[in-house]
């Protein structure tokens, strides 16, 4: 019994002494408070930040395992010497929750922080240093509080990154001038990323910035630049945007602006605007159900970003009920209203330089390859009507991939004037310049229908069926085509074709004169054949015949597509007997833009002075000269294509020539 009631005397006499010293303690405190506390916390963080903290009210503590709560009044903690700013933080008061089994593993976490009147100034510097890393050298990413909840009441903040072209100035205060707990309204503005930036809104009264269970709410308009955002909804983690419900209307100049705010890049496009439901969870991020417009043409449908692999991952399905061509212009580097600006534009003289610049027609913008490398894609587009200029086109098909730099377009496919346009496109971006490859099929297309300007009849001219295959390298589609290699080969099957047109090719002007007075007519066309040898940019002409039951025309030349221009010469065989025709070869000139047609002047000189000549011997005799013969009746259309390629290249020989005379 002796040891047990000592053994109880001794835990007596310890427990006596422990509640002693609590209640010593207690009076202490009741008497000093805990301030007594500012000086040694002051220095410590001098020590382990080498930066200055100063603690101008009183400190107030309430104990609760593990969570105690520490209050203080006028706190400020200042910048590292090489920040723009003297203080990081200031702020009239302070509270504090201390998670202190996380202290004991030497990490700072504040579960919960409210700072009343703030002002919070944020820099990123050279080297990757942080101002709000807390190591001697601000580059320790472990060296930074994890706060999972702020509350702030009336605040300034500021963020600067001279780096990223980024300075933002932002004000946040109590919803309505509510107490403390109502909602927050923030505002900013500044630059992101070299992009003038502003934003206004409204959320929750507190920011749950780690918080992976409870959404904050959250409206918003951000306008960067020409891009402007609406956002209505939640956001769970504002730290780690671990999920997002928002509803978005999104709308600017062109898609392609969106990269510095997203780091996804998209093509150049027109001005847009479009609404959707916005999800975020994991690593995937998805612009769902979204409607709007890009430049005149509709779009709807779903766009999913997926990170975390090597490169962020677009995967989109869109449709169009009505898509407008000149909306894809500048996907290939066309210039609004370029063909207009070239046809315009005034012809070049002899007075010019010898090389003046000329309006061009292919597109020359180049494209931006930097940035293929930093998504992956995979993109379906349907559109089931086409607006075009005076081109018949509808029914787009097409599903692009975007894969390790290489662009692919398999199929892009259109229907053009009742027929059809397959083809299928890449572009190897990992190449400088780019390598592309092309090959087209076009089937069945209505040439009636595919001019309906010329005022042809649905049954006046014959179905077109052709095929290329061309490669080019060239950072643009102009230079690509500049430098193409390959075939190109088209095909007009049997049809009707105006009288009037072909008698014009013939220069038959008896014919004409009395078609002008009875009216047109429709005569058989047998065949029609472009057959093209593509070589560094030059369509060589192989075979190029248009045969009709009255007049056969073969064609040879070139058109150079590195300085498009034309040189074709046209050959009219005339099968019928013309009273009168100034029958003469047919040269095209020009530039595409704009084509110079006429007639061999020696040749019309030569027949009207051999008419003078007779004339003046017997006025009968004068028509002779003019009287187109022809060779006879219908030739078989393969024999004619053998004809034409058994014709010499007058092209060749004139560049040939161009080049001793250079």
């Amino acid at each position: 019994m002796t040891i047990p009631m000592t053994l109880f005397r001794l835990f007596k006499w310890i427990a006596g002494i422990g509640l002693a010293l609590i209640a010593l303690a207690a009076v202490v405190v009741a008497l000093v408070g805990w301030n007594w506390l500012r000086e040694p916390i002051e220095r410590m963080t001098l020590e382990k930040t080498g930066r200055a903290l100063a603690i101008g009210g009183d400190i107030t503590i309430e104990f609760a395992w593990p969570q105690p709560r520490f209050r203080a009044g006028a706190v400020s903690f200042a910048n590292p010497p090489w920040a723009g700013e003297k203080q990081m933080v200031a702020a009239e008061a302070v509270e504090i929750v201390l998670d202190l089994p996380q202290l004991l593993r030497r990490n700072l976490v504040f579960p919960e922080l409210r700072l009343r009147r703030p002002v919070i100034f944020l820099e990123q510097g050279a080297g990757g240093r942080k101002n709000w890393l807390l190591d001697l050298e601000q580059q320790d990413e472990g060296a930074r509080i994890q706060i999972g909840r702020l509350m702030l009441d009336q605040g300034s903040l500021g963020y600067d990154d001279a780096g990223q072209k980024t300075s933002i100035r932002a004000e946040v205060s109590t919803a309505d001038g509510g107490p403390p707990g109502s909602g927050l309204s923030f505002s900013a503005q500044g630059r992101y990323k070299g992009q003038p930036l502003k934003v206004q809104g409204t959320g929750g009264p507190v920011l749950a910035l780690r918080d992976e269970s409870t959404p904050y709410p959250l409206q918003a308009e951000l306008s960067i630049g020409l891009t402007v955002v609406k956002a209505e909804g939640s956001v769970t983690s504002l730290l780690k945007l671990s999920a997002l419900d928002l509803r978005v209307a999104l709308r600017g100049s062109s898609l392609a602006q969106l990269y510095p705010l997203l780091g996804i890049v998209f093509p150049e496009t027109g001005p847009y605007a479009t609404e959707g439901h916005l999800v975020h969870s994991g690593r995937t991020w998805r612009y769902d159900k979204f409607s709007g417009r890009i430049g005149k043409s509709d779009i709807a449908g779903s766009v999913e970003v997926v990170t975390g692999g090597k490169r962020p991952t677009l995967k989109a399905d869109l449709n169009s009920r009505l898509l407008d061509l000149a909306d894809l212009g500048p996907l290939i580097g066309a210039r609004p209203g370029r063909l207009q600006v070239a046809q315009d534009a005034p012809l070049p003289s002899d007075a010019d330089a010898p090389t003046p610049t000329r309006a061009r027609v292919l597109p020359d913008l180049p494209f931006k390859t930097d940035r293929w490398s930093t998504v992956d894609a995979d993109v379906s587009l349907k559109a089931a009507a086409i607006r075009a200029d005076k081109l018949p086109l509808e029914n787009l098909d097409t599903h692009l991939s975007l894969k390790d730099s290489v662009l692919t377009l398999d199929p892009l496919d259109f229907g053009v004037a009742g027929g059809q346009l397959k083809s299928v496109i890449t572009l190897d971006g990992s190449k400088q310049p780019i390598e592309a490859h092309a090959k087209l099929r076009a089937r069945k297309i209505q040439i009636a229908q595919l001019f309906p300007g010329a005022d042809l009849s649905d049954t006046s001219i014959g179905q077109l069926n052709g095929e290329f295959d061309l490669t080019g390298k060239g950072n643009s589609v102009g230079r690509m085509l500049a430098t193409s290699n390959g075939k190109l080969g088209l095909i007009v099957a049997r049809g009707q074709i105006s009288r009037l047109m072909m008698e014009k090719a013939g220069l038959h002007i008896w014919e004409i004169l009395q078609l002008n007075v009875t009216g047109d007519k429709l005569v058989k066309l047998r065949c029609a054949v472009g057959d093209f040898d593509v070589k560094d940019g030059t369509l060589q002409t192989q075979a190029l015949v248009f045969d009709t039951e009255i007049t056969t025309i073969l064609g040879t030349g070139s058109i150079d597509l590195a300085e498009e221009k034309l040189d074709l010469t046209l050959n009219q065989k005339t099968k019928d007997t013309s009273p009168l025709a100034l029958r003469s070869p047919i040269h095209v000139r020009g530039t595409l833009a704009q084509p110079d047609i006429s007639v061999d002047r020696r040749i019309v000189a030569a027949r009207a002075l051999g008419a003078i000549a007779l004339g003046a011997v017997n006025p009968l005799l004068a028509l002779i000269p003019l009287i187109d013969l022809g060779p006879g009746g219908d030739s078989d259309c393969r024999q004619l294509i053998s004809d034409a390629r058994a014709l010499p290249h007058t092209g060749k020989r004139a560049r040939a020539a161009g080049s001793d005379n250079r």
